[in-house]
């Protein structure tokens, strides 16, 4: 009798996961149409592409909220042996249920008129930009804005969150609360003030003329393979599992065995795409080295998009701006771009790739800055959803924030509140998790420096294997087993502190700096 029990069980499971592959082989193909929509598609096919997406959108959401899943998920709830399943059989029940559960309680209309809206209000966005103009994006930001509140509003109940805002940011960083990260965000804020203060009257300052050397955008493009190269991210082999591509706004996308990444090239500011590069590198090798043994689970995701941060940012700035890295990878990017960079020092490359200096543009921030960027948005998108303000004011509290907490004027509206497409794709609740991400990656680093107290040296002489398989262990091989608080926990130990973050910024700039 025991044994047909443990069958029904284990069969009901089956049943459920193979329904759930079919919905990830699913969304991997929207988010390669999303990718050719960035890099490929033709101009006048944006209409088309809206309506594929809304489409895509509502058969995914079918998929997701068919009544069978719950059927499945009630049985396998149910039953008398449900507390036998294993830790990962139990994660994924509860991930597809919590899925389920709230795609079930958004309307089928509501979730293709969003994705129908976000293509539109990104195609919108590009032109506002190139024309710095705010009113030819206003009325689709605006849309998009309405849409994800009602959307909001919805999850909040579901969720059971205290704002509608916290919902939003739930989809991104589970758990994570509004209050939370209000909290660590002034601690951030606090210690980065100090630390930027310090770097401004230091008389140790850096010499940036060398980043504004012209560098053919050939020679970028080959510069940029190699980077991919050195940390283990192939685009080259006939097994190659990545690709580089060019657009407007760097990102990554995919799914284990196709995930790619984009940058783009100024032939006078030839370090921008190296460090997106490293960035979205950061972002696909994390996709591409989740355990294979879960692929088409929901426990074969990433644990959230802080963490996704915390990796991409890790790579960026933790390896790629360190002396070491450029100890090993100076002579290559020299023996690339040929004459263009031969006289460049080492020391003083390094000094000038860390310069703090407050900007304008969050992707071209310094480390010391970025979390400022970051802070901006999360008061600005929890005062939108809080119904504190409205899309009309956002250019004016924008130029108003950058002003008093970087002390930057804002000429327009492209290099101000335009600069990202995050507002215009709908990703409201997402820019918390880039400095989220770089807390995870101090906490991260100094546990990994336990373990690999010579990353340093070997990274010095190109040896990014070993950090690779170090970060495979402790956090990619994960996957989504664990919330965030309880994997930030279990890779070092305690909860989310910003303290660790902190303690890297002061010590690699006080060297640098000479403070």
């Amino acid at each position: 009798m025991v044994a047909v029990v443990t069958e029904k069980i284990e069969f009901s499971y089956k049943k459920l996961m193979e329904k759930v592959k079919d919905l990830f082989v699913f969304q991997s193909i929207e988010s390669i149409i999303s990718w050719d929509m960035e890099t490929m598609m033709p101009p006048k096919a944006i209409q088309l592409r809206s309506q594929q997406l809304a489409l895509i959108s509502r058969i995914t959401h079918k998929m997701i909220t068919d009544p069978e899943i719950g059927n499945l998920l009630e049985k396998i709830r149910q039953h008398p042996e449900h507390d036998e399943l294993d830790e990962v059989q139990k994660r994924n029940v509860y991930l597809i249920k919590k899925d389920f559960d709230e795609q079930t309680k958004l309307p089928e209309e509501l979730v293709a008129e969003i994705a129908k809206q976000q293509a539109i209000t990104v195609d919108v966005w590009k032109k506002a930009k190139v024309a710095k103009d705010f009113s030819i994006f206003r009325p689709e930001l605006e849309k998009i804005v309405d849409l994800k509140k009602k959307a909001a509003e919805i999850l909040m109940k579901v969720k059971e969150t205290a704002t509608p805002y916290d919902a939003l940011i739930d989809s991104f960083e589970p758990k994570m609360t509004t209050e939370t990260i209000t909290r660590v965000f002034d601690q951030l804020r606090e210690g980065l003030a100090l630390i930027l203060k310090k770097c401004g009257t230091a008389s140790k300052q850096p010499d940036i003329r060398s980043l504004w050397r012209k560098v053919p955008i050939n020679a970028q493009r080959q510069v940029a393979k190699a980077l991919a190269e050195t940390v283990g991210y192939d685009v080259i082999s006939k097994n190659a599992g990545g690709r580089i591509d060019e657009t407007e706004h760097p990102f990554a996308a995919g799914y284990y065995d196709d995930v790619r990444l984009t940058t783009h090239y100024y032939e006078h500011n030839f370090t921008s795409s190296i460090f997106s590069v490293l960035h979205e590198a950061g972002h696909a090798m994390y996709e591409q080295n989740l355990n294979p043994e879960w692929m088409y689970q929901p426990v074969g995701t990433a644990c959230s998009s802080g963490f996704h941060e915390s990796q991409s940012r890790f790579v960026e700035n933790i390896v790629g701006r360190s002396r070491d890295f450029w100890v090993y990878f100076l002579p290559k990017l020299k023996e690339i771009a040929g004459n263009d960079l031969t006289d460049i020092d080492l020391d003083s490359l390094v000094h000038a790739i860390n310069e703090v200096r407050p900007s304008k543009i969050r992707i071209e921030a310094d480390e010391v800055t970025y979390c400022l960027h970051i802070i901006i948005r999360f008061d600005i998108e929890r005062d939108l959803f809080a119904e504190k303000i409205m899309v009309k004011e956002l250019p004016e509290i924008w130029n108003q924030k950058y002003k008093e907490s970087l002390g930057i004027n804002v000429e327009n509206d492209s290099e101000g509140v335009m600069q990202d497409t995050h507002w215009a794709s709908g990703l409201y609740g997402y820019f918390p998790s880039y400095a989220l991400g770089n807390i995870y990656g101090g906490q991260i680093l100094m546990a990994m420096e336990k373990d690999r107290p010579d990353w340093r040296k070997q990274l010095s002489i190109g040896n990014f294997r070993d950090i690779k398989e170090w970060l495979i262990k402790n956090v990619y091989s994960c996957g989504n087993l664990y919330d965030p608080a309880d994997l930030i926990k279990k890779v070092t130990g305690e909860e989310l502190n910003v303290k660790p973050y902190l303690n890297y910024l002061s010590t690699k700039y006080s060297e640098l700096y000479g403070f």
